[in-house]
């Protein structure tokens, strides 16, 4: 059964003033002018006139067009359509690494570039999240704060360069940046997805400090480290300006990536090819769309328009029988 509900409830309370209006038309009623005869006898008998009937049907009519616009405005709204669906209030902040040992290709093209490929697939899957934007390397900074436009969100993404800030890996600093852009934030779930593919090694904060403060602000941070085991291919600069390709070792503090996680409830992956950190991505949007409640709600339906046909249909007749058949002659 459908359940019918009022926009605006207390618009309804209008109606209590039919009541006053029908006392005033039966007092009318019995005050009309009265003619002095001998003997009502004669006239006793006569039927009553269809024209007195229908004079106090225009009255009744008048009542109904009152009482439903009353009933159109207060908005009766229907829920009869339920459906099972996912609540929104998710904020995320990416925090990435630009450092330049992102430029190694054990992942295809590099590093970066395979990073900001699967984060791109990975907002275009979220439409109704808003999602921000935290990039670090020997500082940090916010390429994007927290925004449902998407479409700037990944232009600003596809911008993102290595080498555009001072080189190194400052993982904590790029942490506390992406904490400070959530700890305000209302939302139900609050998250940082950091990716990076080195040790810290400057800044002035602390991974772990910054990790503590996440855990304060309620915010879940997973942690990627991205980079193949062993060895991968760097380009270098040589001295004549070529770039050479040179094959350096990897080294990910997977320690503190895993403790950064361990305090804020979230979970360390680490990404050794394309593949895996598409993976990656998916499973953490899928953490996060199950930690959201999913709710049974009815999708409310406006019902004021047949009141409002209604009404103007008897305002309609009403009008067309005080015009024709109790039209009174001049």
């Amino acid at each position: 059964m459908s359940e019918v509900t009022f926009a605006h409830p207390k618009i309804l309370f209008l109606l209590l003033l039919i009541i006053p209006a029908i006392v005033w038309y039966i007092y009318r009623q019995k005050k009309v002018p009265s003619v002095q005869v001998s003997s009502t006898k004669s006239v006793e008998d006569l039927p009553v006139s269809y024209k007195e009937i229908l004079s106090h049907i225009l009255f009744v009519l008048r009542l109904a067009v009152i009482g439903l616009l009353v009933i159109a405005l207060a908005r009766p709204q229907s829920s009869n359509s339920w459906e099972n669906v996912s609540t929104q209030g998710i904020d995320i902040v990416l925090a990435l690494d630009i450092s330049g040992s992102m430029l190694a290709q054990d992942l295809k093209p590099d590093r970066l570039e395979a990073s900001k490929n699967v984060a791109i697939e990975f907002i275009s899957g979220r439409p109704n999240d808003r999602i921000g934007l935290v990039v670090f390397s020997g500082e940090s900074f916010t390429q994007c704060p927290l925004t449902t436009d998407h479409a700037v969100l990944i232009n600003l993404f596809k911008d993102i360069k290595s080498g555009i800030i001072e080189d190194g890996t400052a993982i904590g600093v790029g942490l506390a940046n992406a904490v400070k852009r959530l700890k305000d934030s209302d939302a139900i779930s609050k998250v940082i997805i950091l990716l990076t593919d080195g040790v810290n090694n400057q800044g002035a904060i602390n991974p772990i400090t910054s990790a503590e403060l996440a855990k304060i602000f309620g915010i879940r941070v997973y942690t990627i480290g991205v980079g193949t085991e062993g060895v991968a291919k760097y380009p270098v600069r040589d001295m004549f300006g070529r770039t050479r390709l040179m094959k350096m070792d990897v080294e990910i503090d997977e320690e503190t990536l895993l403790h950064i996680s361990d305090i804020t409830n979230g979970k360390y992956f680490r990404a050794t090819d394309n593949n895996k950190l598409r993976q990656i991505y998916l499973e953490i949007d899928r953490l996060e769309k199950s930690k959201i409640n999913v709710k049974e709600f009815s999708r409310k339906e406006e019902e004021y328009m047949p009141f409002v046909l209604i009404g103007f249909i008897l305002l309609l007749v009403e009008f067309l029988i005080r015009r024709t058949i109790l039209r009174s002659i001049p």
